[in-house]
């Protein structure tokens, strides 16, 4: 017979109140067990539970059992602050009811509040020095630790050891296991995660030592990791000693992180390494002076810009389809055309289209023929030795005096400008710097200041030079809406990420005091600028400029956040630009704060699509337009098919400027796709081409889609979009890049900031003497995943065909008896013999085809599951998990190839194509190889772009690092028939800016 079910506890409660220590024991126990269902009842008695709790009359194991039943019974309340403390009080009776079934969710319940209460104890114990972490709440954090430890969970015990500052749980950990990926992953979780910054460098100080010395034969795995944690810290003090402990035996590791370190290295860590590495005389000098030139970054700049020459595959049918389909007196189409020129020969030193359509270019007028000439400065991004003569026609006269041919000005300001772009990012304490600070100083029209200023900023960025800073700051003061703009933006970026008080404090006080509202917007995003990557440091500032009364001051106040803040998902940075985009007064604010989630969210491209999926369906067309953007900018070169899904749609809105918005964001997102890795590929490129040819379209949207086709094909199609750097780190440049060229809806210059974000991918192998070899390695994927876009096809002339004329098949017959008979009386039957011959028109006859029913067609061929490729290919980001170098290969990496493991299983999109990790598949780039047979005759490749010396005879030669001479290959010139002869470049030429006519 089944036992009934309880209907009640009032039975055992009963035995509460008996006199008898042994019954009350019981009852306490028996009613543990039946609180999930009789929670309601037993509540109603928790005054008396608590006292037999705090009761000296019973047992220790009655005592616990009491003040678990008090703890279940405040879960059961909602109570939870009342439940962890007496939870804490049961003791061992609270560890055994971990074990029991159906207790879960209240154990979980617990220890997280449990945990919640020790980090904020901890916290509080460290900052205040106050009061002491309880004992029974150490007991039970103690507790979990030991579980996490035993269960292989140690990921879950370094995460609540971060937490809670408890880093001797980390080394212990490490000790335990000797793992070196939970090192990088408490790394990872300290830098991307919202810890302070004095925490932040505390725990990568703790970590440093921890790292296993890298050396060239372990071939160690956590060289990315050592790089970025180096980085982030930027403390040469700590740098120096490990690149002079790899010197000499393991010197091309020490030349790799150099490598790695200009990557996403500020200007000012890199002079300071440069500068501490030692200098006296010795057998190691040739080394160190090694170093120090890599470490300039100029050497890294020079193989990109070698690598994009190479590879270019610019299709010039796009251009030339944009070219006759924009009006190209209308200065906005002008413009566009100059910008996606700019970006698809971005670093290729190719200025054919250029060169082949002089009449086009002659009809730039005002700031058009600014935005052509600065374009010069992306198509030569890098070239630095050739910068000066490039741009020498256009550049000022060195007196400073007006030029007397009119629009000049224009033309001296953009090149101004392009010498900036040229020089982006390595400009600082160098010649170019000097000679911008010269030109601004000299330049009276503020047209001519403007380019100047722009280009000292974007050449000196993160410099913090205060000689430039004065020298911005007296034409800041001259009060010129044009040079004012320029001027704000540049001294931002001059003293980039210093939190400097007094600058912010002069720039602040001088927004407040202009009446114009272009240098207030230059000042605002300036004030971003110094306060990048200072997280809590930026919170004053960024506090007073969301209270202005001022939309501009605002404007500012929402990027100087989401820079503060940038990468690092904070969640009330986000939390708060969220409130700010459906609660400001101004439209401007409002698009501002929705693009800003891109920079807060970049390393996790995958959670924004989910965050801005109601914003893109606002009411109000500037929040979503700036949804488009943060999507553009956030998901940027990951072929991400849900921002996809959601900006499709967004290019038929009704607003112009959404589809604008839109139209650019899908360039960004698709850039280095291929037709087979993503669904969206042709039918984007075909509503490009749509869209630009289509004379009744909106200009606005017009100019969306161009600068779009330019950022999809940017480089060459050598390069992506990308806010990190290989080893993980920031990429400060393409930072920003973006938020510069976010600028263009005030300002269509700064568009060409975009190309600060462009990255080169591929892989790019030198030896110990910095030349590069021949050699071959292996992609494990499908050749057609990551293949170039195929080449646009010319549209053919539509010639008219006679159809021939069908004959019933009666007649057919009919004529055939009739020759017949013809034939047999001998009679020459000339009727239908010269026309044309006629189509018969079967009937009920079988047909009779050259292929039997059933047979089976020869298989069409498989495509290979790799292909070799050679040194100075393009490998892109998804791509580098697949790269292997064979094992017996001549030349070895001395670092892994791809941060990340290449992707078993997990996701894979409409394609078949698996994804790769959410985090961007870091790697590549220019690899330090170690020649495993030395012995044997090298074969190297020669590199053009090194350094262009003419000599007296006019012939121009080569002179590589090593002191070998060259001569010196032609440019490689685009033809559109590729049967035809190359024909020989054209003579040195200027652009005839001037005439208007």
């Amino acid at each position: 017979m089944a036992p009934r079910p309880q209907s009640s506890a009032a039975g055992v409660l009963a035995l509460l109140s008996e006199p008898e220590p042994l019954l009350k024991e019981h009852a306490l126990k028996a009613l543990n067990a039946l609180v999930p269902q009789f929670w309601a009842e037993i509540s109603e008695h928790i005054e008396l539970i608590e006292s037999l709790y705090e009761s000296e009359e019973l047992s220790k194991d009655a005592h616990n059992s009491a003040a678990l039943l008090a703890s279940k019974l405040y879960y059961y309340l909602g109570d939870y602050d009342e439940a962890l403390s007496f939870a804490l009080g049961a003791g061992n009776a609270f560890e055994a009811e971990g074990r029991t079934p159906g207790a879960q969710e209240y154990v979980e319940t617990v220890i997280s509040k449990a945990i919640d209460r020790y980090v904020a104890a901890r916290r509080e114990e460290q900052t205040e020095g106050g009061g002491k972490v309880d004992p029974k709440l150490q007991n039970v954090i103690e507790g979990i630790f030991r579980r996490c430890i035993q269960d292989g969970e140690y990921k879950q015990a370094i995460g609540i050891a971060l937490e809670s500052s408890r880093l001797d749980v980390i080394e212990h950990i490490y000790k335990l296991t000797n793992d070196i990926s939970l090192l990088s992953y408490t790394m990872e979780a300290v830098i991307d995660t919202g810890f302070s910054l004095s925490y932040r460098d505390q725990v990568l100080k703790f970590l440093l030592p921890l790292f296993p010395p890298p050396t060239v034969n372990t071939h160690s795995p956590h060289v990315h990791s050592l790089t970025r944690l180096l980085v982030t810290l930027s403390s040469p003090e700590l740098t120096v000693p490990l690149l002079t402990s790899l010197v000499p035996d393991d010197k091309l590791l020490a030349y790799q992180f150099a490598f790695d370190f200009v990557e996403g290295g500020s200007q000012d860590f890199l002079e300071a390494i440069r500068n501490d590495l030692p200098g006296e005389e010795g057998e190691h000098q040739a080394i160190y002076e090694t170093l120090r030139r890599i470490l300039a970054g100029q050497q890294s700049v020079k193989l990109y810009l070698e690598f994009l020459k190479r590879n270019n595959k610019v299709d010039m049918l796009i251009l030339k389809h944009t070219k006759d389909s924009l009006e190209p007196r209308s200065s906005i189409y002008h413009t566009a055309l100059s910008l996606q020129n700019a970006f698809m020969h971005s670093g290729t030193t190719s200025d054919t289209f250029l060169r082949e359509n002089l009449e086009w270019l002659a009809l730039a007028s005002n700031w058009s023929k600014f935005t052509a000439t600065a374009a010069l400065g992306v198509i030569h991004k890098g070239h630095f030795q050739e910068g000066m003569n490039i741009l020498g026609p256009y550049l000022p006269q060195p007196n400073g005096g007006e030029s007397g041919i009119p629009g000049a000005a224009y033309s001296e300001g953009g090149a101004l400008y392009a010498l900036g772009l040229i020089h982006a990012g390595c400009g600082s304490g160098r010649q170019v710097e000097g000679y911008l600070r010269d030109a601004l100083k000299a330049a009276t029209v503020e047209v001519v200041q403007h380019g100047a200023a722009l280009g000292l900023g974007v050449a000196g960025m993160g410099g913090k030079n205060a000689e430039a800073y004065e020298d911005l700051k007296q034409v800041l003061y001259s009060d010129s809406a044009i040079a004012g703009e320029a001027a704000g933006y540049a001294m931002g970026l001059i003293m980039l990420g210093t939190a400097d008080p007094t600058a912010a404090d002069e720039m602040l006080v001088y927004a407040r005091e202009t009446q114009h509202e272009k240098i207030i917007r230059g000042l605002a995003i300036g004030l971003a600028f110094i306060f990048y990557g200072r997280q809590e440091q930026a919170d004053a500032t960024v506090k007073e400029l969301l209270a202005e009364k001022d939309p501009i001051l605002r404007y500012g106040g929402v990027y100087t956040l989401a820079l503060a803040y940038a990468g690092t998902a904070n969640n009330d940075a986000v939390r708060k630009l969220l409130h700010i985009a459906v609660s400001d007064t101004s439209d401007d604010v409002r698009r501002a704060a929705v693009t800003s989630l891109a920079f807060l969210l970049f390393k996790n491209p995958s959670s924004v699509p989910r965050i801005v999926q109601l914003l893109s369906e606002s009411y109000n067309p500037h929040v979503r337009s700036g949804a488009t953007l943060a999507l553009g900018i956030a998901c940027a070169g990951t072929g991400l098919q849900d921002a996809v899904e959601i900006l499709e749609p967004m290019t038929k809105d009704s607003v112009d400027f959404v589809r604008q918005g839109a139209l650019i964001a899908l360039g960004m997102v698709l850039v280095e796709q291929s037709e087979a890795s993503s669904a969206s590929m042709a039918s984007t490129r075909t509503l490009y081409h749509k869209v630009i040819g289509d004379k009744h379209e909106d200009p606005v949207a017009r100019f969306g889609a161009t600068l779009g086709q330019g950022l999809i094909d940017a480089g060459g199609r050598n390069v992506t979009i990308n806010l990190q750097s290989r080893a993980g780190s920031r990429n400060t440049s393409a930072i920003v890049g973006m938020v510069l060229f976010s600028q263009f809806w005030y300002w269509y210059p700064l568009a060409h900031c975009a190309s600060l974000a462009f990255q080169p991918t591929g892989i790019i192998g030198i030896d110990g003497n910095l030349d590069a070899p021949k050699f071959d390695f292996i992609s494990n994927a499908r050749p057609s995943l990551f293949a170039y876009p195929p080449p646009t096809k010319p549209p053919k002339k539509e010639t008219v065909t006679k159809v021939a004329a069908a004959v019933l098949s009666t007649t057919a017959k009919q004529k055939a008896r009739e020759k017949k008979k013809a034939a047999d009386n001998g009679e020459a039957m000339d009727t239908d013999e010269k026309k044309e011959a006629d189509v018969e028109m079967k009937t009920d006859e079988a047909s009779t085809s050259t292929q039997k029913q059933g047979e089976i067609t020869p298989k069409s061929r498989r495509e290979p599951s790799f292909e070799k490729l050679s040194n100075f290919s393009r490998v892109t980001p998804a791509q580098m998990p697949h790269i292997v170098f064979p094992a017996d290969g001549r030349y070895q990496p001395v670092r892994a190839v791809s941060a990340y493991p290449a992707p078993k299983g997990g996701k894979v999109n409409a394609n078949g194509v698996k994804l790769t990790s959410e985090k961007y598949a870091g790697g590549g780039g220019i690899l330090v190889v170690v020649d495993t047979r030395p012995d044997e005759e090298a074969e190297y490749i020669d590199l053009s772009t090194i350094h262009a010396v003419h000599t007296a005879d006019g012939v121009t030669v080569e002179i590589r690092e090593g002191g070998r001479e060259s001569e010196y290959p032609r440019d490689l010139h685009i033809s559109l028939n590729e049967n035809a002869p190359e024909a020989d470049p054209p003579e040195p030429f200027e652009y005839p800016f001037d005439n208007d006519t």
